[in-house]
C-alpha cells in the first residue's frame, strides 16, 4: 500500500492512501497515485498562493471565463 502526500484540508491533514491489488504493475500504481494527487488540486493550490491576486482581477477572469464558456455552448446549438 501507498502512503505519500500529506495534504491539508480544511485545517486537517489528509493522506493519500493507494491500495495495491495483488500482481498490480508498480508503474500503474503510481500513476493512480498520481491522477489522485491532481484531483486534489495541491499544487494548483500552491501556485495561486505564491503571489497575491487582487479580487477584482479574479472577478474577472471568472467572467471572462463564463463568457467563453458560454460561447461555446452557443456555436454547438448553431
Amino acid at each position: 500500500m501507498f502512503t505519500f502526500a500529506h495534504l491539508k484540508k480544511g485545517g486537517v491533514y489528509i493522506m493519500l492512501i493507494i491500495p495495491i491489488k495483488d500482481g498490480e504493475n508498480i508503474d500503474r500504481a503510481l500513476k493512480r497515485y498520481k491522477r489522485k494527487f491532481d484531483k486534489t488540486g495541491t499544487v494548483r493550490q500552491l501556485r495561486a498562493r505564491t503571489a497575491f491576486i487582487k479580487p477584482s482581477v479574479t472577478n474577472r477572469i471568472k467572467i471572462q471565463k463564463a463568457a467563453y464558456i458560454q460561447n461555446m455552448r452557443d456555436n454547438l446549438e448553431s
